[in-house]
């Protein structure tokens, strides 16, 4: 057997930062649809609505963007607290009465959005963590055991943020998770998967991003180049957390059952990863949907059939399959930009002018 290492098949175009933002946010829109379509019994491309999932994604899209608005008219600002606020903002339109402790903020672009107003079954965490009236942190968690996928799904636009470390990535994302879930395990699925995000926003491949968020959470340095933006030793944890043994399993399974170029059986596949309804099974699931699809996988396969098999895979997974689809789909856009999405599956997707408004706005405010 030769010791060469595998081809990987090039991408047709390089996307632009702007159409990785765009592709982002449209696919893990369509995931989460999908995903929620078949959880409800209806499977039908695009013949749904988004859930919770893609409300929260884009409220962190618009606390991301404050933060910027701000930092770009020479005024510096918490980030944590501006996607609090925004989060905030989301609990009101569930029908959740902000506390009377909370800070007021005036209404935004998003706010103006009926579609947001629904209520799609939110994970119960996000709704009390934040109905307490109280900014939770790493230090002073709210939900001290509270993992489930809502910490994780939300958590791609973090990635999206170009000029910035990724160790920066892990903290806000793993910060912003705090608010809501206080276990380990959510915060620091959160930091994965944007992590992964960002290694695909700087070009990198589907398994050197996943390996790199892998090897971050392990405390391993990059063996050779690392991402751009990082340091030495790349993102770190902080040094009073120890990585949560589950996270460490479901993302070692996922790798290699990933590489592996075929599904295991339901069963076993849901003994490895997971069903999905904590934030390091929907992780890990979305991740294995990625990678064992992939063209070097099962070539030849263009970006289009790559994510539809994906979603097909995420959703096929059973389980809690809206935030696993949403993220495949996140993780997808990111990598081949807006090439890669069904545009019978974008037709049919619910609001699309506030998720293409919305990413249109942050690679605005980005440069992109």
């Amino acid at each position: 057997m030769s010791n060469e290492p595998a081809t990987v098949p090039a991408l047709p175009s390089t996307p632009s930062h702007g159409s990785r933002i765009h592709g982002c946010l449209l696919g893990g829109a369509l995931g989460d649809t999908l995903g929620s379509a078949a959880e409800n019994g209806d499977a039908s491309d695009g013949g749904s609505h988004f859930s919770d999932t893609t409300q929260l994604t884009l409220y962190t899209v618009d606390g991301l963007l404050e933060t910027l608005e701000w930092a770009n008219d020479g005024v510096a600002a918490d980030t944590t607290a501006c996607l609090w606020l925004a989060y905030l903002r989301w609990l009101a339109t569930q029908g959740v009465p902000v506390p009377d402790a909370a800070p007021f903020q005036p209404p935004r672009w998003i706010d103006s959005h009926d579609v947001l107003r629904h209520r799609r079954a939110p994970e119960s965490a996000c709704l009390t963590g934040l109905a307490t009236g109280e900014m939770g942190t790493f230090y002073r968690p709210v939900n001290p055991e509270a993992k489930g996928s809502g910490a994780v799904m939300r958590s791609a636009p973090f990635g999206l943020i170009p000029y910035i470390a990724a160790d920066a990535v892990y903290k806000l994302s793993a910060d912003a998770a705090s608010l809501t879930h206080g276990h380990p395990a959510g915060r620091q699925s959160a930091g994965a998967f944007s992590l992964v995000i960002h290694a695909l926003a700087a070009g990198h491949s589907l398994r050197e991003a996943a390996e790199f968020a892998a090897r971050q959470l392990a405390g391993a340095a990059v063996e050779g180049a690392a991402v751009e933006g990082a340091g030495p030793d790349g993102a770190r944890l902080r040094q009073d957390e120890v990585v949560d043994p589950d996270l460490t399993a479901r993302l070692d399974a996922a790798l290699r059952l990933g590489a592996a170029g075929e599904t295991p059986g339901a069963r076993d596949l849901a003994s490895e990863l997971g069903e999905g309804h904590a934030a390091e099974e929907a992780l890990a699931v979305a991740l294995f949907a990625v990678l064992s699809t992939a063209p070097e996988q099962s070539p030849p396969g263009t970006p289009e059939a790559h994510f539809r098999a994906a979603i097909a895979v995420a959703v096929g997974h059973g389980g809690d399959r809206g935030p696993a689809a949403s993220m495949a789909g996140n993780i997808l856009g990111a990598f081949y930009g807006e090439d890669c999405l069904p545009a019978e599956w974008l037709a049919a997707l619910e609001a699309p002018e506030l998720v293409r408004g919305m990413a249109s706005r942050l690679a605005a405010v980005t440069g992109s």
